[in-house]
């Protein structure tokens, strides 16, 4: 007699530990078990592996999941077990007889899920080697990985329309959490998906508050975000180079901030062990290049922070999604100034690809810098980007101490005038400080080489500060007013610009806000004003309930030492939480909280209810 198949609502509930799905989970879910393929976007945090893991359980056979996160498979892969799920991986990292092993449990029908790098998909063996096993789907994270002039392109990922030609009967489902609907559209193409269904979810993050400052002292900036509004939280720095990375993350050290590094440079031993304490320790601050980051699951990163200027909105959603996954406050902080500008546009023009190619990277840049400048609601600019609508936020920089905008006009004639001026009188140009010193009347060693001080426009710019200057500067690139050239990065007029020179254009320009007091501390206290923990998720539990939430999280990190997983791996915060406010008394009581699944109330449901009836 045929084994009837959970329901998916009764596989969340047992084995995930929640009683609902949320958003288009259900939706999504209802296809693949079906049988159809679907594209699913989803912001980070909301929920898509759900997506591909509960119609796994759900069909008979082995759900594939192909993943470009070999560092982390044996994470996700513990992270499985530790809710009962039968998980394994093949990839590089593994010794002949571990790969041999996971075959044997795959082929004996022993496993639900099986991790894939998609390098290792296309070679012939793992390809014969999965014609033996009863497929139930696969699932194509990170989809976005496909776009050839994405930030996180991988070229495995080209060839992954092939799973649709040798198994066409096996639903497909490709999930991201970023992509315009042009990559939607590539992801479509290179995948084979036309007969997809797509699910768009809400990009939105409500509990990330955005906040981009002009850079002064960027080093010092970093470290007043962390001591007055993150002390003792989970970070992730983003740097563009190696060497900014060391220098960063040398001087967290300094100030006496837990920080480590991490970039494509170091070890791969020093990278695995810093990604392992990041990920199994709390308070921890990495400082990396972009090659960190993707497929991180740490749910309690309380903020995430650039010091150089991402390369698109897509990359800048993608990088600060990996903070307040748990839905808790969360800060997404940049220092943006003058200097990243040129530099990006330097590394565009000396890219590689074809003057399309290099087109499309400037088109990425314009829509980053104008999230920079904008006078609006940044949130509403980044929903926009995706194709999204909505109304100012309200919880981002520029709607909590809106801008002041002014009339620009003057200013940027004046300095526009004499980029013009340098060029056509003396066949020169330069970049923006010199042109900055002609403005403020500046008698440099500089300008008295190139006798700059007899331009009619030496002179003519005190009524603004360097700094002020500097901003305007900004702002003219940003609205694609001057360019900076390749090859010396010296300032250049556009076609665009001789409207306003001739007067016939105004231009609106926001107050630099350079000299804008810090902002606040941001005090963890309770309702009754008694300091709370680092953790988000005490802050609106009473001091007694905060209490044996800490003795909670004292005995998870043991538990999660012994069993050298990561702390979130044995519950998370928020469902300590939960249960530290409901205090259960008996392990009914207990398996209704979400986050509580079968498998974890069998693991951890005496110890909990132990500590529960001691407080």
């Amino acid at each position: 007699m045929p084994i009837t198949p959970p329901l998916p609502l009764e596989v969340l509930r047992a084995t995930f530990g929640y009683d609902e799905f949320r958003g288009d989970q259900a939706a999504i879910i209802d296809r693949v078990v079906g049988g159809g393929d679907a594209l699913v976007l989803m912001p980070t945090g909301g929920g898509k592996s759900l997506c591909y893991q509960i119609p796994a359980l759900v069909r008979p056979g082995i759900g594939v999941v192909i993943s470009p996160l070999i560092a982390l498979m044996h994470d996700q892969v513990t992270a499985m077990e530790a809710l009962g799920v039968r998980a394994g991986f093949l990839n590089s990292t593994q010794q002949n007889d571990e790969r041999v092993a996971t075959e044997q449990a795959a082929l004996a029908g022993e496993l639900d899920l099986l991790y894939l790098a998609p390098e290792r998909l296309g070679m012939t063996r793992t390809q014969d080697f999965l014609d033996r096993l009863s497929v139930s789907l696969f699932a194509i994270d990170e989809a976005h990985c496909v776009s050839q002039w994405g930030h996180d392109f991988r070229p495995d990922y080209l060839r992954l329309s092939m799973l649709g030609e040798r198994w066409p009967g096996v639903p497909r489902v490709a999930l991201t959490a970023t992509a315009t609907p042009a990559t939607r559209q590539e992801i479509t193409a290179r995948l084979g998906l036309s007969g997809a269904k797509t699910f768009v979810s809400s990009f939105d993050r409500p509990n990330i508050t955005y906040r981009i400052e002009p850079k002064a002292q960027p080093l010092d900036q970093l470290v007043r975000l962390i001591t007055t509004e993150h002390d003792g939280d989970a970070g992730i720095v983003y740097c563009l180079s190696r060497a900014s990375v060391e220098k960063t993350a040398e001087a967290l050290v300094r100030q006496g901030i837990t920080a480590l590094p991490y970039h494509a440079g170091l070890p791969g031993d020093v990278r695995s062990a810093n990604q392992s304490r990041f990920l199994r320790d709390d308070g921890v601050v990495m400082v990396a290049t972009i090659a960190f980051g993707m497929g991180i699951d740490k749910p309690d990163v309380r903020f995430v922070a650039h010091l150089d200027l991402p390369r698109s909105i897509e990359g800048y959603y993608q990088e600060t999604g990996r903070a307040g996954r748990d839905g808790l406050p969360a800060t997404a902080w940049m220092a943006y100034g003058l200097a990243d500008v040129v530099q990006q546009r330097q590394l565009i023009d000396s890219s590689e690809g074809d003057a399309a190619h290099k087109r499309l990277l400037q088109q990425h840049l314009s829509s980053m810098l104008g999230l920079c400048e904008t006078l609006g609601c940044r949130r509403q600019l980044i929903l926009g980007y995706f194709g999204e609508s909505s109304e100012p936020c309200g919880n981002c920089d520029t709607c909590l101490a809106p801008p002041e905008a002014f009339d620009g006009t003057v200013p940027a004639q004046k300095l526009l005038s004499t980029v013009v001026r340098l060029r056509r009188e003396r066949n020169q140009s330069f970049g923006a400080g010199q042109v900055i010193d002609i403005l403020l009347g500046r008698r440099t060693a500089k300008v008295d080489q190139w006798e700059h001080d007899t331009l009619s426009t030496f002179g003519i710019g005190d009524e603004l500060s360097e700094a002020q200057w500097r901003a305007v500067v900004r702002q003219l690139l940003a609205s694609s007013l001057l360019e900076v050239s390749s090859a010396h990065g010296t300032l250049v007029v556009t076609d665009d610009a001789w409207p306003v020179l001739r007067g016939e254009q105004q231009v609106q320009l926001r107050q630099d806000v350079v000299t804008r007091a810090p902002r606040p501390s941001r005090k963890k206290v309770g309702p009754d004003g008694a300091p709370v923990s680092r953790s988000a998720a005490a802050w609106t539990l009473s001091a007694d309930d905060r209490a044996l939430f800490e003795r909670l999280r004292s005995w998870r990190a043991e538990t999660a030492k012994a069993a050298s997983v990561p702390a979130y791996v044995v519950f998370p915060d928020a469902t300590l939480a939960a249960i530290a406010s409901a205090r259960p008394a008996t392990t009914q009581q207990l398996f209704a909280i979400g986050g509580v699944g079968a498998k974890k109330l069998e693991t951890y449901g005496d110890d909990v209810l132990a500590i529960v009836a001691g407080a």
